[in-house]
């Protein structure tokens, strides 16, 4: 099992930045992708961005070149969303999710609203 938690969401105004936290515990060994995605009032559920073993990355294009995902290389468990010239497309509930062994793990969630 894996858990996965959340944190840094947040009301910004368009043009401001926030920095997303996840924090995973549990059989966090072997997990081989990690993604952030988001859900808008009325969507459905999107792929933000991903990072995979070998630190490859994958990212919408309405985000790239605003937004980073990264893993913290000493704190094995901890994911992060740099979020730059955020927008107020952006807003959304931002999740993030792990993969191990084809087995999918989700945290609750965290609300970023951005005002225009």
């Amino acid at each position: 099992q894996v858990q996965l938690v959340e944190s840094g969401g947040g009301l910004v105004q368009a043009g401001g930045s926030l920095r997303l936290s996840c924090a995973a515990s549990g059989d966090i060994f072997s997990i081989g992708a990690w993604g952030w995605y988001r859900q808008a009032p009325g969507k459905q559920r999107e792929l933000v961005a991903a990072v995979i073993s070998g630190g490859r990355t994958n990212y919408v294009d309405d985000v790239k070149g605003r937004f980073t995902i990264s893993r913290d290389n000493n704190a094995k468990n901890m994911v992060y969303l740099q979020m730059n010239s955020l927008k107020p497309e952006d807003t959304a509930v931002y999740y993030c999710n792990a993969d191990r062994y084809g087995v999918v793990y989700w945290g609750e969630g965290t609300l970023v609203t951005v005002s225009s």
